[in-house]
């Protein structure tokens, strides 16, 4: 994956995601009869600006990280008699209440539009058969077999990977009984299997629920054959290519591509001689595995090399496709669920349940963008969804600064008929000030320490 496409796809995601937040606020305060001075993506120096035929100057500025609508406000600088009714804080507190929620609303709504796209295009998921299951696991020990599906889990129908892990990452922190149906549906089998939580703690930043767990995804069998390598790496200096079936290290066969990646992880600066199948010949080759240092500062062996693909059973794979009206539902389900799930990651943040370490800032949001661009459009979609899910939440949680905070002051004023003094305002806005710069200051570092 390229600087070039990373830097695009976070282009993209950012700016899409900006405007779309921005324009719900500026269709709203112009429906409301708001004068709109500036709609602005990104800040800083305008790096293009117009002026439109209604007055309202559009800017395109040089820092991608956010956007601004800015609206005709007494508060802001001296109003023309003849424009007074147009200024946003002479409009009642229900249209600027309607005005400020409309952002994070707009972002909420688009997600809605994504996964409705996804789901009439076809996702093709991975059909959630358990492989295996560790030994003294979680999963072990509620007497989960491998080789069965995962039907459900705490009551909750799953049909995918994906759907299994969101629900398990529901009840990261949690103690009590997680349920679990799982069997073989073609045979009409089905059995219930009980987990027990106590204060669940997964490192989200190391492994999913589902390996947290102790069950590992069926996969199917990968032989180590060589699919692509590094440039100037080891096993291109041994001769390695692309195609080699690797059949044995230091005369001991090699059952498959994971039990050849654990020998060289094993084994950094050791000469190893390979057996390799090319075509119809057989060749003996030397390869001495770089040496690398992992987190926690353990030495491994590296050579270079990727596996080649191989094709899936098409008996463990599922497309989910479902017609237009059905996929409205489906989208307004799946929102929801990302919501309750973003709310829930908050709250047990808070509690101390899950660690901040999981906080995360633009140096990932760009790693993850540039990723899921490079898997194709299904990733891509998902991954704009869940962002433009965390961006709404985000901005409507009760913090000064954020259009939460600012909803937060206007209930007051509708509840009370009065607005909240200038100086508690003030001081909730050095206090937000203060809250949002460490939690962004907390995010850098995550995303350094990633690095």
């Amino acid at each position: 994956m390229g600087i070039v496409q990373t830097l695009l796809a976070t282009l993209v995601t950012l700016g899409l995601l900006v405007t779309i937040h921005e324009w719900g606020h500026f269709w709203v305060a112009r429906r409301c009869g708001v004068k709109v001075l500036r709609f602005s993506v990104g800040f800083g120096k305008p790096l293009w600006l117009r002026k439109g035929r209604d007055g309202t100057e559009y800017a395109v500025a040089v820092i991608p990280l956010g956007g601004y609508v800015r609206m005709l406000d007494e508060r802001e600088g001296d109003v023309p008699a003849d424009l007074r009714a147009q200024a946003f804080n002479n409009k009642p507190v229900l249209q600027r209440m309607a005005i400020v929620a409309a952002g994070p609303v707009v972002n909420l709504l688009f997600a809605v539009l994504a996964y409705w796209f996804l789901f009439v295009w076809g996702v093709t998921s991975v059909v959630p058969v358990v492989g295996g299951v560790e030994a003294g696991s979680l999963a072990d020990k509620s007497g989960l077999p491998g080789g069965v599906e995962l039907l459900e889990v705490d009551g909750h129908s799953v049909q995918s990977w994906d759907e299994v892990n969101l629900r398990l990452a529901a009840r990261v922190g949690e103690s009590g009984v997680l349920q679990l149906l799982a069997g073989e549906p073609q045979r009409g089998l089905a059995q219930s299997y009980q987990v027990k939580l106590d204060r669940w703690s997964v490192d989200l930043e190391k492994e999913s629920p589902i390996s947290a767990l102790g069950i590992q995804p069926y996969r199917p069998e990968v032989p180590a054959v060589i699919g692509t390598l590094s440039e100037g790496g080891a096993a291109q200096a041994a001769g390695l290519m692309a195609g080699d079936k690797v059949l044995s290290i230091n005369g001991h066969p090699v059952s498959g591509w994971m039990a050849l990646v654990e020998e060289i992880r094993q084994s950094p600066g050791q000469t190893l001689s390979l057996g390799v199948q090319r075509g119809a010949q057989r060749l003996e080759l030397e390869v001495v595995p770089a040496e690398r240092v992992d987190d926690a500062g353990d030495r491994y062996g590296f050579i270079g090399a990727g596996v080649q693909a191989v094709e899936w059973p098409p008996e463990m794979l599922r497309e989910l496709r479902y017609g237009p009206l059905d996929a409205v539902w489906i989208g307004l389900r799946k929102t929801g669920q990302m919501i309750g799930l973003t709310l829930d990651s908050i709250g047990k943040m808070i509690a101390g349940a899950i660690s901040v370490k999981n906080l995360s800032g633009p140096i990932t949001i760009a790693k993850v963008a540039g990723a899921s661009a490079a898997s194709g459009l299904e990733s891509f979609v998902s991954f704009l969804a869940y962002l433009s899910i965390s961006l709404g939440v985000l901005n409507l949680l009760p913090i000064p600064m954020l259009d939460g905070g600012h909803l937060l002051y206007q209930f007051i004023e509708l509840v009370r008929g009065r607005p909240v003094s200038e100086k508690v305002q003030m001081l909730g806005l050095r206090l937000g000030m203060a809250m949002l710069l460490s939690l962004m200051a907390l995010a850098m570092l995550n995303d350094i320490a990633r690095l």
